[in-house]
């Protein structure tokens, strides 16, 4: 995994560097969530690379030794942020959250994405594919995944039925089915169009 973008910004005393990814931007269901990582080589664990390229299993040994050795930060954004401030918003707030969480403020961030969340914290620069790209925007991918993916279990307990364990919110056929036939529950986002069709259909006049 490259750390040039990291190691260019410490030697241009801009350090330190905290990587910034967020997870959650496409399920109909739950926050979406933020981590962010400061870099150091000496503590970050072997083998981080994209959260989505990892298994579970991997990526949660990955994230224990994350929480244990590394300043991390983790930021959310609820689905009623989502849906009064749209979903690109909401995901830009819980990086900001998570670059706030940090126990010390870096010097400059790498954001995974096009865009730059504003208003940022700390000078920051936006990384198309970040994660694939630079070892401290992959480990807050691999954080923000396992801290969203435990909440998604944790809630599919209490919601049973929409395979939020498995699915972890997005919009599986499982999870559009029980949608139809279960409804929505308070943890759907309300301005996502598949939940959205829903409630416009249980207002539509029977008969």
């Amino acid at each position: 995994m490259d750390e040039h973008h990291e190691r260019a910004l410490v030697a241009a005393g801009l350090g330190p560097v905290a990587g910034v990814d967020e997870v959650g931007r496409g399920p109909l269901a739950g926050p979406v969530v933020a981590a962010a990582v400061i870099w150091d080589p000496a503590a970050l664990p072997d083998g981080l690379r994209d959260s989505k390229t990892l298994s579970a299993l991997r990526r949660e040994a990955l994230a224990e030794i994350l929480l244990a050795r590394c300043e991390t930060g983790v930021g959310m954004a609820s689905v009623e942020e989502i849906d009064r401030i749209n979903i690109l918003r909401a995901s830009h707030l819980a990086m900001v959250r998570a670059l706030a969480a940090l126990p010390r403020r870096p010097g400059h961030a790498l954001i995974d994405g096009r865009h730059v969340p504003l208003p940022c914290p700390v000078p920051a620069t936006p990384l198309i594919r970040g994660d694939a790209r630079a070892v401290s925007v992959a480990a807050a991918s691999v954080l923000a995944k396992v801290v969203r993916d435990a909440l998604m279990r944790d809630l599919a307990q209490h919601f049973p039925g929409y395979g939020w364990e498995t699915n972890m919110g997005y919009p599986s056929k499982r999870h559009r089915t029980a949608l139809r036939d279960l409804g929505v529950t308070p943890h759907h986002r309300r301005s996502f169009r598949p939940v959205r069709n829903i409630l416009y259909q249980d207002d539509l006049p029977s008969g």
